[in-house]
């Protein structure tokens, strides 16, 4: 019996190699740095668990909220988005010619909710007490608890959406074949789910009216948060599809570049579509509450730059890209979008939250908050890439390829 669970554990968990081989084989400069990220990281979540927020952030009662949330939360939600996106096309409406990347955005979308969950457990005083949220603190009339209640939902729709994969590398066909048939239903509800928390995580905000620079707050953030979402999703499919499928060619058989990249191409369509959507509405809020006088300074400049930079200039490079076919600007405007994301949630969450106190008395994150998440970050990279090792995610299992 011991003999067969070691030799489950070589083939499953080291792929056929012995560990010793395995560890071996494993000591590369990227995995060194990883390493070191590691430790720090570590070090940072161990040092705030053992004394506390205070002596492990800046924040105060003043900025009760830091870069924990700001990154971690607004970000990493958004950016969690592929299987709100992408995989609600192929299941629901029917683009089965992008079926190749429902198996990816389903674990995009599932390690990235497991990791911010993960990460927001340090940022909560008393991360001890998460559970009374399910069980005891029924706060109807909290966004918070909305939140904290579809995160919860949206994560378990993640694991059974992703659970064939599982059951297919682990060859248990009949739960397997189960899991197949709930995730179109699964993801129905995940719609619903997905889209009431990216909208509500912009509606905490509502209640900061006098706190948030004028130029970011607007009854609007809602909807300007669900759409970032959107297309913020879209560009991580691209972005992750180019690095996978050159990182692990060699797992795809018959691999036609020719067609992933009209593939890529569609993708770009869509995410210019978005892109076109929420600067009008932006455009929109910002001429009928006549905001024009607060261009003028610093937070006017960044504003512009933020909308310029980050959802104009990359919805003409999708817009050129998708007219003439240019697989690389594709690639360069997603890269932008997601970029423009994280501008966009750390200035409604950080840069723009109390605009009228000086730059010398605001709140910066100490460098323990920034360990933590980029500890958290390297930790949801490593797992994706072990993933992708072992699981049939980025190919068909053989067994089961004519049931895809």
């Amino acid at each position: 019996m011991e003999r067969n669970n070691t030799s489950w554990f070589r083939e499953k968990i080291l792929m056929g190699r012995t560990f010793g081989e395995f560890i071996k084989d494993n000591i590369t400069i990227g995995n060194m740095i990883a390493l070191i990220i590691l430790i720090f990281g570590i070090y940072a979540m161990v040092y705030r668990l053992i004394y506390g927020l205070g002596p492990a952030t800046n924040l105060s009662d003043e900025y009760p909220w830091g870069f924990w949330i700001g990154f971690d939360i607004l970000v990493g939600i958004a950016l969690a988005a592929p299987g709100l996106t992408v995989g609600t096309a192929i299941h629901l409406f029917g683009l089965k010619e992008y079926h190749h990347f429902a198996k990816p955005v389903a674990l995009s979308s599932l390690l990235g909710y497991v990791f911010a969950i993960f990460a927001l457990l340090f940022d909560l005083g008393r991360y001890y007490n998460l559970y009374n949220l399910l069980i005891w603190s029924w706060g109807f009339s909290s966004v918070l608890f909305l939140v904290g209640w579809h995160f919860f939902l949206y994560t378990i729709i993640c694991l059974i959406e992703f659970a064939p994969v599982v059951f297919e590398w682990l060859d248990l066909k009949r739960a397997r074949d189960f899991f197949a048939k709930l995730v179109i239903w699964a993801t129905i509800f995940g719609v619903i789910i997905a889209g009431g928390h990216q909208s509500a995580l912009g509606g905490l905000y509502l209640v900061v009216p006098y706190k948030l620079h004028p130029l970011w707050y607007s009854a609007l953030l809602p909807p300007f948060f669900l759409i970032s979402a959107i297309f913020g999703g879209i560009s991580i499919v691209i972005i992750e599809g180019t690095i996978t499928h050159k990182a692990f060619k060699h797992q795809i058989k018959d691999f036609d570049e020719e067609d992933f990249n009209k593939k890529l191409i569609g993708l770009g369509k869509a995410a210019a579509c978005a892109l076109y959507i929420y600067l009008i509405l932006k455009l929109l809020d910002f001429a009928h509450y006549e905001k024009w006088h607060y261009l003028k300074g610093f937070y006017g400049f960044w504003y512009a730059v933020e909308l310029i930079a980050f959802v104009f200039i990359p919805a003409l490079m999708f817009t050129s890209a998708v007219r003439n076919r240019i697989v690389w600007l594709v690639k360069l405007g997603a890269v932008l979008t997601a970029f423009g994301v994280i501008v966009n949630r750390l200035n409604v969450c950080l840069i723009a939250y109390k605009w009228y106190v000086p730059f010398s008395q605001k709140y910066y994150p100490a460098w323990t908050e920034i360990a933590l998440s980029a500890g958290v970050v390297t930790l949801l990279v490593l797992t994706y890439r072990f993933v992708l090792n072992r699981m049939p995610v980025l190919y068909e299992h053989p067994k089961y390829k004519s049931e895809h």
